[in-house]
């Protein structure tokens, strides 16, 4: 049998979203005191993370630079090879054309040697201004990383002293979440994504909505006091509700969220 839906007034959908509101308002505060901890933790976690992978292209770069030395000194070690082999042949040789023709080749692995020596003198010294900057880069990423640890235990002190109550909160939350339907739910989340202090469902304050400079017309805050429609003020864009809804519901989830 399918369950039969139930149908609640305006009046009820109100008072579910105006609770709503008080627990997300309370979350909203208890994570406010963390300030600007969480985004600095996460902006040092992402500039430590940048400087790790500039430090290990250096340290590629200084391993690539290492192989070529390898590769250079075996070209001269191969070459010195050559001119003692090539010298040995000359105390052997038949006549003169074959005698410069081996002076010739030792010349020639002579430059070979020589032309090394500076390729390996050109990586050596790229090899040590990349230590030297590495050596920068490792000293910065230990620096960051101890501010890192010492904002991160900052943070954890906080989040543990507010934790039992935010997860009371999230859950209560979640709960009054389900009495309201989901249109009227998105409604209600969008509106507080927009507002820069997360108020979707205010108040009045001498006739005009909880920080708004603009009063209403009384006509419309009898209609809001009747509560037979939801009504959206025009300049902030919230849902407003009557000053005894909002005194009446205050009190009730003084009791409920009381922690």
């Amino acid at each position: 049998m399918a369950k039969k839906h139930v149908e609640i007034s305006v009046e009820e959908k109100l008072r579910a979203l105006y609770d709503l509101q008080i627990i997300d308002s309370r979350l909203d505060e208890l994570r406010s005191t963390r300030g600007e901890l969480p985004i600095e933790v996460e902006d040092l976690e992402i500039e430590i993370e940048g400087l790790e992978k500039r430090a290990e292209k250096y340290q590629a770069e200084i391993k690539e630079q290492n192989d070529e030395i390898n590769t250079k000194n075996e070209i001269i070690n191969h070459a010195r090879t050559l001119i003692d082999k090539y010298k040995a042949q000359q105390d052997n040789v038949r006549n003169n054309k074959e005698f410069e023709s081996l002076e010739k080749e030792i010349e020639f692995q002579d430059l070979e040697i020589q032309l090394s020596e500076k390729r390996i003198n050109e990586f050596g010294a790229k090899i040590g201004h990349k230590n030297e900057t590495l050596d920068e880069l490792n000293a910065k990423i230990e620096e960051l990383k101890n501010h890192l640890k010492f904002k991160k235990e900052e943070l954890e002190t906080l989040v543990a002293e507010t934790q039992k109550e935010e997860e009371f909160l999230t859950a209560k939350s979640e709960e009054f979440q389900k009495n309201i339907d989901s249109r009227l739910l998105a409604s209600y989340q969008r509106i507080r994504n927009s507002s820069v202090n997360g108020l979707a469902v205010v108040g009045l304050e001498r006739g005009a909505p909880k920080g708004s400079f603009f009063t209403l017309p009384p006509q419309k805050q009898m209609e809001i006091a009747q509560r037979k429609k939801i009504i959206i003020d025009e300049h902030s864009g919230k849902i407003l509700v009557d000053d005894d809804l909002v005194n009446e519901e205050n009190e009730k989830m003084q009791e409920i969220i009381k922690f």
